[in-house]
C-alpha cells in the first residue's frame, strides 16, 4: 500500500486543528453550562444563554470534522479507538443531545423550565468530563492486538483518566468565565471575573498535575521530555504557560482589559494542546499505532486533502463570519450593541 509520509502528517495536524478549534469554540460554550448553577436568576441564565445563542450549534462542526476526518483518513485507528473508548464517547454524544434539546425547549415552558435547565448543566458537565476521560485514556495507552482493540471495556476507567476528566470540566468553566467577562457588562461581569480566578487557579493546577504524571505513563513519553537534547525543545512549553497564566490573572484585575483574559485563556489551552503534539508524535495511538501505520493510501488521501481545503476555508469563512456579526457586548434589554 502506498503511502505518503508528508500527506499523512498533514492530515494528522489538519484533524489536530479541527479538534482544537472544536474545543475552545465548544469549550467556552460547555463551560457556561458548567457555569450555569452559579447563576440562580432566570434574567441571569437567559442572558447566559443569550450570549451563545447564534453560535453555539455551528461550534459543534469542528466535531464532525475531526471524528469524520479520523474515519476517512485513519481508519485502522478509528476502529481501534471507538471500542476503547465507547462509554466516554457514548456518554459524551447523548450529553450533548440533552444539552442541545435542552437550550432550545428551555425557552418554551415555564412548568419544566427547572428539568430543562437542569438538563443543559448535566449535558455541559457530562460532555465536558467525558472528553477528558476519553483523553487521559489515549494518553494513557490502548492495548493494540494486531490491527484491533485488544482490550477490556473498562480500560479507560483510571485515575489518570478520571483527573483528566475534571481537568477539562475546570477548564472548561474558566474558558466560559473569561467569555462572560468579554460579553457582559456590570455586576455579573464582575462576578465572572471571580469565577475565572478560581477556575484560573484550578486550571492551573490540574495543568501542573497532568504535567508531571504524563512523562511516568509511557517511557517514551519521559524520553521525549526529559532526555537531551529533546528537553531543549520541550522546555519553552511549560516556560511558556507560565508567562501566559501570569499575564492571564495580571488582566482579570484590571477592569478595562475585557477582551484580554478570554484570548490568554485560548493560548493556555494551544500551550497545553501543543504539549500532547509533542507527547504524541508520531504516534495516533501513543506506543501503538503511528501516523504512518493507520494512514490510507495516498490515493484516498490526496482525493480527500482537495476537498477538506476548499471546504474548510468555507467553514471557516462563516464561523468567523457569525462571530463578527454577534460581536459586541450583550445588554439585558437592547441585545447587542
Amino acid at each position: 500500500m502506498e503511502v505518503s509520509i508528508w500527506l499523512a502528517n498533514s492530515w494528522a495536524f489538519l484533524l489536530a486543528t479541527a479538534v482544537f478549534i472544536y474545543v475552545v469554540l465548544d469549550g467556552f460554550d460547555l463551560g457556561l453550562g458548567i457555569l450555569y448553577p452559579l447563576f440562580a436568576k432566570k434574567e441571569e441564565r437567559d442572558l447566559l444563554m443569550n450570549s451563545v445563542a447564534p453560535v453555539w450549534d455551528g461550534n459543534e462542526t469542528w466535531l464532525v470534522l475531526g471524528g469524520g476526518g479520523l474515519f476517512a483518513a485513519f481508519p485502522m485507528a478509528y476502529a481501534i479507538i471507538m471500542p476503547a473508548l465507547y462509554a466516554p464517547i457514548i456518554a459524551m454524544l447523548l450529553a450533548l443531545i440533552f444539552r442541545g434539546v435542552a437550550f432550545e425547549y428551555r425557552w418554551r415552558t415555564k412548568r419544566w423550565l427547572r428539568y430543562w435547565d437542569l438538563a443543559f448543566i448535566g449535558g455541559s458537565v457530562v460532555a465536558a468530563f467525558s472528553q477528558g476521560v476519553a483523553l487521559g485514556a489515549l494518553l494513557q495507552g490502548i492495548e493494540v492486538d494486531g490491527r484491533a482493540y485488544g482490550g477490556g471495556w473498562f480500560d479507560w476507567l483510571s485515575p489518570f483518566s478520571l483527573m483528566t476528566g475534571v481537568a477539562v470540566v475546570v477548564g472548561y468553566a474558566l474558558l466560559g468565565s473569561t467569555w462572560l467577562v468579554m460579553k457582559l457588562e456590570g455586576d455579573i461581569q464582575e462576578r465572572a471575573r471571580k469565577f475565572a480566578w478560581t477556575f484560573g487557579i484550578g486550571t492551573i493546577g490540574f495543568i501542573l498535575a497532568a504535567s508531571l504524571a504524563t512523562p511516568f505513563l509511557e517511557n517514551a513519553y519521559y524520553q521525549r521530555w526529559f532526555t537531551f537534547p529533546n528537553i531543549l525543545i520541550t522546555a519553552p512549553v511549560p516556560l511558556a504557560v507560565a508567562a501566559i497564566a501570569f499575564l492571564m490573572f495580571r488582566s482579570l484585575t484590571v477592569n478595562k482589559h475585557e477582551y484580554r483574559p478570554f484570548i490568554l485563556a485560548l493560548s493556555l489551552f494551544a500551550l497545553c494542546f501543543a504539549g500532547l503534539g509533542v507527547s504524541m508524535y508520531p504516534y495516533i495511538i501513543p506506543t501503538e499505532v503511528t501516523i504512518a501505520d493507520a494512514a490510507t493510501p495516498f490515493k484516498s488521501q490526496i482525493f480527500m486533502f482537495v476537498g477538506a481545503c476548499v471546504l474548510i476555508p468555507i467553514i471557516l469563512a462563516y464561523t468567523g463570519y457569525a462571530y463578527w456579526v454577534f460581536r459586541g457586548k450583550m445588554d439585558p434589554n437592547e441585545g447587542y450593541h
